[in-house]
């Protein structure tokens, strides 16, 4: 996301606890808990930053969201149906749905009780999954959606109706204002998207369109797939009058760029600058992890972009080259390359801010290493150095010192190790883990492991410290 346009020992064991933390592992049962709430699925999925975000006691391999939405009166009918595998017994489970009314819900086509609390919706089973056991649960929902909002820190995000249509950009926990889900990162699926608007109005959502919209009584429906793994705030179902150019990049990869009406002129540049990045991006990252590249501008002013997988979507403004390198940059990390705790969001926002330094450096406008020296010539009072970017905090998740700081961090290491292990690096790191999840422990073990040199007081100086590295 682009906001606002808007000591050795020391990380030794912090890696250590980053690898095999105590919030990873299932709460025990509190004493005089019944057998069946024991078997209970828990309502977060293990992070201490966000501990109501996702769900334990399964996992999703796949969504198929079903979604009706009318402008007019800003109604949406969905039904969703989430394949899952248990990785406990469950007697119950939980997803994320904030607002909307459940009708019903069903799991293996049996019908299922549930009750609702706050952002919970907690699922009970006619008979209890077996721990392993794949199954199926059906939720018929209905209402009028209501974006997430949160001044301090992220402002609107989520499902936001427009007058045309509606702005879908989640990140990072927007997902459950639209469809129920296990709204966590930790938890990638693939998708399949059925949308019916009026006549007139074009969905895009991620992936690919499989066959051609049908209109039928005054309505459009669209289908689109996205076959690769993806986490739910990545999720789109962006809707609206829009101008649309298709075609492939130079070396391929399907192209489609839209703009609404209003940013008509942006279409063309974006469609352009789109998939030269793309390529570009692929010399340097390795191949692209996706089946298809382009970007979304709308007319709501939200003062950000986000990087949905593979439609990054531009909000209110004409994105230049330097915001498309940013956010076709998340494609690799971020999307493809998937974190597991928010707290290492710099491995998403600090790469693809030095991505835009190595696309300047690119185009000849500016070297990296002229960026890194002209930001670390701010004074030591500066607040970037205050805030340590390898600890992501959720109250202020995309501090300035999460990207810029956590990209200078990149560059350090960079002039450590050198060009060719670093440039080997960056496409190692996303090779290893294509499709997966990352950690900061495990990338400071790969730059170790390529490089041949003691990194740890880099990372601690560069990551750790609330002060200006010296």
């Amino acid at each position: 996301m682009r906001v606002n346009r808007r000591g050795v020992a020391m990380l030794a064991t912090l890696i250590s606890v980053l690898a095999c933390s105590p919030a990873d592992e299932p709460t025990p049962p509190a004493a005089g808990q019944s057998a069946a709430d024991r078997r209970a699925g828990a309502p977060g999925i293990g992070d201490p930053d966000f501990p109501r975000d996702g769900n334990g006691g399964y996992d999703v391999s796949h969504y198929d969201l079903v979604v009706d939405y009318t402008p007019a009166t800003k109604r949406l009918d969905g039904v969703a149906t989430i394949s899952a595998s248990a990785t406990q017994e469950l007697s119950s489970f939980n997803l994320d749905l904030t607002g909307l009314d459940v009708r019903e819900v069903a799991v293996n086509d049996a019908p299922a009780t549930f009750t609702r609390k706050g952002e919970e919706l907690t699922v009970r089973p006619a008979r209890a999954i077996a721990d392993e056991a794949p199954f199926t649960v059906k939720v018929t929902y209905t209402g009028q959606p209501k974006p997430a909002s949160d001044n301090a820190n992220l402002g609107t995000y989520g499902f936001i109706p427009t007058p045309d249509g509606a702005f879908v950009a989640s990140e990072p926990n927007g997902s459950k204002t639209w469809f129920p889900g296990n709204d966590h990162p930790a938890d990638k699926a693939t998708f399949d998207f059925t949308i019916t608007v009026p006549a007139g109005v074009t969905a895009l959502a991620n992936g690919e369109m499989t066959g051609q919209p049908t209109t039928s009584g005054g309505k459009t429906t669209y289908r689109w797939r996205e076959r690769h793994p993806m986490a739910t705030y990545l999720a789109t179902a962006t809707l609206g009058k829009f101008d649309l150019r298709q075609g492939s990049t130079a070396a391929g990869i399907p192209n489609l760029a839209a703009a609404d009406p209003r940013f008509k002129s942006s279409l063309d540049s974006l469609h352009t600058l789109s998939g030269q990045i793309t390529d570009y991006w692929a010399t340097v990252f390795g191949p692209y992890p996706f089946s298809s590249t382009g970007g979304v501008v709308d007319d709501y002013s939200a003062g950000y972009a986000l990087e949905n997988q593979t439609k990054p979507l531009y909000g209110g403004f004409q994105p230049d080259e330097t915001i498309i390198a940013h956010e076709l940059a998340h494609q690799w990390f971020g999307n493809s390359l998937t974190i597991r705790r928010w707290k290492d969001l710099w491995l998403n926002e600090g790469f693809a801010t030095y991505a835009e330094w190595l696309w300047a450096e690119h185009k000849g406008t500016k070297t990296a290493e002229a960026t890194f020296k002209e930001l670390q010539s701010r004074p030591a009072t500066d607040p970037m150095w205050k805030y340590p970017p390898g600890r992501a905090r959720p109250d202020d998740l995309f501090n300035q010192s999460v990207y810029t700081r956590g990209g200078m961090t990149l560059h350090a290491l960079r002039r450590a190790i050198g060009d060719p292990a670093f440039f080997t690096l960056l496409k190692t790191w996303t090779a290893e883990h294509r499709y997966g999840h990352v950690t900061t422990g495990q990338f400071v073990a790969l730059a170790e492991r390529l490089s041949g040199k003691n990194l740890d007081a880099l990372f601690d100086a560069w990551l750790l410290q609330p002060r200006k590295p010296s």
